[in-house]
């Protein structure tokens, strides 16, 4: 007989009997990092790094340890703001970056995102920090759920002088559609300011805030007093990605201290998941002359490169584990255990139904299904299967990959090269059994042709 820690169920009892009886509404907020690596936190047993703030929600609730986003921004995005595969909603390609250029592609409308869902159960919503889920005017935040949306609705930014940097650039800072000047002043730390007001202003009522925050995505240009802590280290790789890291943790930390400031933590639903694995896309610099940020050809602004992955290998951009297993925790003490782990499978599609359960909203008929599962069954019972059953799907471009019990499939649509892994293994993707398991590897095609199919029925 398997064996339920006792005080996990009488945490979630007491927490239903608590909520019940106060009849009070949960304030929801999600943290969302960019490009933090598959292990890159203290409680994830990252060497060198310095997050106290991530390692509290750890202490203080459920981590997860086989947590799945998606290669890169975008599809991670929109997996987490709709609960589905992102390719229902379009997002299959980088979206649209300039909102100041002829429509592209942005996430579909139709979309029911987990905004929508909360104000429409009476949540003042927000979102401070990246979108990237499609520029234009008539898409965007304001546009799928929130009231209130300040910052960059593109993929990234220099964080001082606010313009995208690839290609000839342009300036991507906005309150909802109105561009902001504040040159000079640090993107996390005016987003992480707009927070900390809407949670003074709201406090009183329930809120679901959004924190996407842009970094430790390139460029690594933190303030240098989150440097000290780590001046002493040689290796300019570790230096400047714990740095950066050490800045993402402290405005994490401004947000829970003033969520318990004001005693609304205990209340506080709070989420934190990266969006992919770390960035080794260590060559960017600007390409031309006269670049709209001011930077002169030549200005280097890529990732270092730094990033714990452990025994796994891979990045970001890719669909090996070190590309899309990311850090993510879950804490609500009053309806989940504190302190514990869960090695389960679950994606970043899983917080929409599960935040739906926690706060008592139920599904209407018309809303589309969803793909991913509540995680309550899996932190009630530490053995309870997940809902995927081993089994993942993902796309970006043409590349994709396939998930089924220990191995893992990726291809190329087009190509006939296959990759079969064993994440068993001792050391897990490495070696490329497709030749010797066309049996696995068929079977695997299989599942693919069937999600794809899936997908055909439900555009």
């Amino acid at each position: 007989m398997k064996f339920i820690p006792f005080t996990s169920i009488i945490i979630l009892l007491y927490g239903t009997i608590v909520c019940t009886l106060l009849g009070t509404k949960p304030n929801v907020v999600i943290f969302f990092t960019d490009d933090q690596g598959t292990l890159d936190a203290g409680c994830y047993g990252a060497p060198y790094l310095k997050t106290p703030n991530i390692d509290y929600l750890a202490e203080t609730g459920v981590r997860f340890t086989q947590a799945y986003a998606h290669t890169v921004c975008c599809p991670s995005r929109a997996m987490l703001m709709t609960g589905r595969h992102p390719q229902r909603g379009g997002v299959n390609h980088w979206t649209q970056g300039n909102m100041n250029t002829p429509k592209g592609r942005n996430m579909a409308l139709e979309e029911l995102t987990i905004a929508e869902i909360l104000k429409r159960d009476g949540y003042r919503t927000a979102l401070f920090g990246k979108w990237h889920l499609g520029a234009h005017r008539d898409h965007g935040p304001t546009k799928q759920g929130f009231d209130e949306f300040f910052g960059i609705r593109n993929g990234f930014i220099d964080n001082f002088n606010h313009h995208f940097l690839h290609r000839d650039g342009y300036h991507d800072l906005y309150h909802g559609t109105t561009p902001i000047k504040a040159h000079g002043k640090f993107f996390p730390e005016l987003m992480t300011n707009r927070a900390l007001r809407f949670i003074e202003e709201n406090n009183e009522k329930p809120f679901f805030l959004y924190v996407p925050f842009n970094i430790p995505h390139y460029p690594e240009d933190a303030p240098k007093k989150f440097g000290e802590p780590f001046k002493d280290i040689k290796d300019g790789t570790t230096r400047s990605y714990a740095t950066i890291m050490y800045a993402t943790d402290f405005y994490i930390g401004e947000i829970i201290n003033k969520l318990n400031e004001l005693q609304l933590l205990k209340n506080t639903l709070v989420i934190f998941m990266s969006d992919n694995g770390h960035s080794e896309e260590t060559t960017y610099r600007i390409s031309v002359d006269n670049h709209a940020s001011g930077y002169l050809k030549g200005h280097f602004y890529g990732a270092s490169g730094g990033g714990f992955t452990g025994k796994w290998i891979g990045q970001k951009g890719t669909f090996l584990e070190g590309g899309i297993r990311v850090p993510a925790i879950l804490r609500y003490p009053t309806k989940i255990p504190q302190g514990e782990t869960r090695d389960q499978i679950i994606t970043a599609m899983d917080w929409l139904p599960t935040v739906m359960d926690l706060c008592g909203i139920e599904r209407k008929d018309s809303d589309p299904p969803l793909d991913g599962h509540s995680l309550l069954p899996v932190i009630k019972n530490p053995y309870q299967m997940s809902g995927y059953q081993k089994t993942l799907n993902f796309q970006w471009h043409q590349s994709w990959a396939v998930r089924m019990d220990e191995w893992k499939l990726i291809g190329r649509e087009g190509s006939e090269k296959l990759e079969l892994f064993r994440l068993t293994d001792q050391e897990p993707e490495r070696k490329n059994y497709s030749a010797e398991r066309m049996d696995i590897v068929d079977g695997m095609l299989s599942i693919r042709k069937s999600w794809l199919d899936d997908l055909a029925k439900t555009k």
